[in-house]
């Protein structure tokens, strides 16, 4: 037996009209390419000075560890705004018709 808000697949409540389609369109070529870029430029750094920080302080190094990883994150950083930019000139370049 059925709870009186359960109904079966095929069966509507009498007052309720269906809804219209949801009609799903892919997004633009280079969007994705954009999101992914954009979390790496802010990741980046950050996952640099924190690996930098959790390796720590030599007494006779000649430069910090966290100078070192914090360079390293920013260099990924550059990375992923540069393949913000490559996605932002995929999405400028799609010639799709808007409707």
């Amino acid at each position: 037996m059925q709870s009186p808000g359960m109904q079966s697949p095929g069966m509507q409540s009498p007052g309720i009209a269906p809804g219209r389609q949801v009609r799903l369109e892919p997004v633009r070529p280079g969007v994705w390419l954009i999101i992914l870029g954009t979390v790496i430029a802010a990741l980046g750094p950050l996952f640099g000075f924190l690996v930098g920080s959790m390796v720590g302080i030599d007494e006779d190094a000649d430069l910090d560890a966290i100078y070192l990883y914090l360079f390293a994150g920013i260099v990924v950083g550059g990375i992923g705004v540069g393949l913000a930019l490559l996605g932002a000139r995929r999405v400028l370049r799609d010639r799709r018709v808007e409707a």
